[in-house]
């Protein structure tokens, strides 16, 4: 497939000057590195994108564009800062859109936002194919992070309208039709290998698997659960979560503990019921299990992979609606009632189970 790379901001050492090569010839931008010289880059690559000549010296100053790319991006950055937070504190959103507008500001950021396009958002998103450490998925979630930025735009009337349709019509960039890569799917782990990490593994990192697998629990869910969290009335143990992923969805996310996975959680309570029983970072659960599929030689899985396993193992012995009731896949808008059987449902399955 041929590339269509943008041409680079690259140096050229006998003047100490910034270049980039474009449309047959080298076009010098100044001192390198310095802010003329990185504007004259971003005013080229953005005729170049869209075929419509800038030049940010012809201008006579008369004319009021409104923000420009980078102040949006401030005000936009503001504003999710206090938007996307839980339990006061900031999630890992905020940190997504940062990464996802960095390209934008480094091309366009003195673009006037109202004269962003299509084309120019395409360049952006080229610009993270070239980069090569982004997969397709990735970019196709940052590109829709660019559009939610211009979205709050119109919605608080800084800019037409007409600007964010105009960026809806770039289409995403789909499987075998772009160099973007693409990671493998997670599925469930081979049973040899997860036998294998198990036995390599230290007593409180095997046990972890064993609740991800027999309950479908995400990996934050494990590492934030209580004693007090746990209702240890009846033959099935019940956790209500007040804090989860799709909390914010109006979604409400009940744990069902059997037999098996009240052997391993009884060896962690305590009388502390706001100690949580497993007191480590999920990244630090996940990159446990990689670092012992490296020394033993085998494919590399995450926490997150167990929920697939459990999700495979409960959909073979008890369909796909246990599946839904186990792992807490069910819609906002679901009624009381069915929330209970859902309940019931998954309490059924980790009698058996779990």
């Amino acid at each position: 497939m041929t590339r269509n790379r943008l041409p680079t901001y690259s140096l050229h050492k006998a003047t100490g000057q910034a270049r980039v090569w474009l449309n047959g010839k080298d076009h010098y931008l100044g001192t390198y590195g310095s802010e003329e010289s990185r504007l004259r880059y971003a005013e080229l690559i953005k005729a170049h994108a869209t075929g419509v000549a800038v030049d940010p010296l012809a201008a006579d100053g008369t004319q009021d564009d409104g923000l420009s790319v980078n102040e949006l991006v401030q005000a936009y950055l503001t504003f999710a800062a206090r938007h996307y937070q839980k339990n006061g504190s900031i999630t890992a959103e905020v940190h997504c859109v940062r990464s996802a507008v960095r390209p934008l500001v480094n091309l366009f950021g003195d673009t006037p936002a109202k004269k962003f396009g299509p084309a120019a958002l395409k360049a952006v998103r080229q610009s993270m194919i070239d980069c090569g450490s982004m997969c397709r998925d990735f970019i196709n979630k940052s590109v829709g992070r660019i559009r939610r930025v211009f979205k709050y735009a119109v919605e608080n009337e800084l800019i037409p309208a007409s600007v964010l349709t105009g960026l809806q019509a770039l289409s995403p960039l789909l499987a075998g039709r772009t160099d973007a890569k693409d990671h493998a799917p997670r599925t469930a782990v081979q049973h040899d290998h997860l036998e294998s990490v198990r036995g390599h593994v230290d007593e409180q990192t095997r046990d972890m698997i064993d609740l991800a697998v027999l309950t479908g629990m995400r990996p934050g869910e494990l590492v934030s659960l209580t004693g007090g969290m746990i209702d240890r009335i009846g033959d099935v143990w019940v956790a209500v979560l007040d804090d989860h992923k799709t909390l914010h969805q109006g979604k409400a996310r009940i744990l069902a503990f059997g037999p098996k996975s009240q052997a391993i959680l009884s060896r962690y309570i305590t009388l502390d019921p706001t100690r949580r029983l497993f007191p480590l970072k999920r990244a630090t659960f996940s990159n446990r299990l990689k670092r012992a599929c490296v020394e033993l030689g085998i494919s590399k899985f995450t926490a997150h992979w167990l929920r697939h396993t459990a999700a495979t193992d409960i959909r073979e012995s008890h369909g796909l609606d246990a599946v839904q009731a186990m792992l807490g896949h069910s819609s906002a808008d679901m009624s009381n009632h069915y929330a209970h059987l859902a309940l019931e449902k998954a309490k059924t399955v980790a009698r058996s189970c779990g």
